[in-house]
């Protein structure tokens, strides 16, 4: 079954890596992963900006044209997806450094897991509130980090010690590409890229 780690890596997620390790699933197998979990966010997203519109504050509702809610969507899943991506790169890459071999297969396997709980939060755009939101998002990614802390050593067959420096590289490393897919974002909106609003 394609998604048949998620609940492993929330109820016991050191036992459910050592799983991962020892079955090595195909790059195919990750890449529907992705693809089928990403979708979350982008359809609650849509959903959301179209059809319910973000409260922010005490004013009404913001919402977008389908069209426009509709581009954004497919924006945000490539995004999502090319993120994923970048990230199991950054980790394979940085192998050598900290005396591990994993070819790009395992690598992704680490990034797509980790990448879960943030994907998978996507489902509270339902309740377009932006507090909620943050909040949500940060106890995902707080427990997206743990995963890839308790996930590196394991998967990538190297002592805890070195783990955690590892994971801090790719946390650090990751946080830059954030704040370089937020920079580009503002850059497309800035040309006349940006979303379209309901009157």
């Amino acid at each position: 079954m394609i998604l048949n780690h998620i609940w492993g890596l929330y109820a016991h997620p050191k036992e459910e890596w050592q799983t991962i390790e020892k079955r090595h699933e195909s790059l195919m197998y990750s890449l529907v992963h992705i693809l089928t979990v990403a979708l979350i966010p982008t359809i609650c997203g849509y959903y959301a900006a179209a059809h319910i519109g973000w409260t922010i504050g005490a004013g009404d509702p913001i919402k977008l044209t389908q069209t426009s809610a509709a581009i954004m969507a497919v924006a945000m899943y490539c995004a999502l997806i090319a993120g994923v991506f970048c990230l199991a790169y950054l980790i394979h890459w940085m192998a050598k450094t900290f005396d591990s071999t994993p070819n790009f297969t395992q690598s992704l396997e680490l990034a797509a897991y980790t990448a879960t709980p943030l994907l998978m939060v996507g489902v509270v755009a339902l309740v377009p509130i932006l507090w909620v939101m943050v909040l949500a998002v940060m106890v995902a990614m707080c427990y997206s980090v743990y995963l890839l802390y308790s996930g590196v050593p394991i998967m990538m067959n190297i002592p805890e010690e070195k783990g955690f420096i590892y994971s801090s590289s790719v946390v650090t490393c990751g946080l830059v590409m954030l704040v370089a897919m937020m920079a580009t974002t503002v850059i497309l909106w800035s040309m006349g890229l940006g979303p379209q609003y309901m009157a």
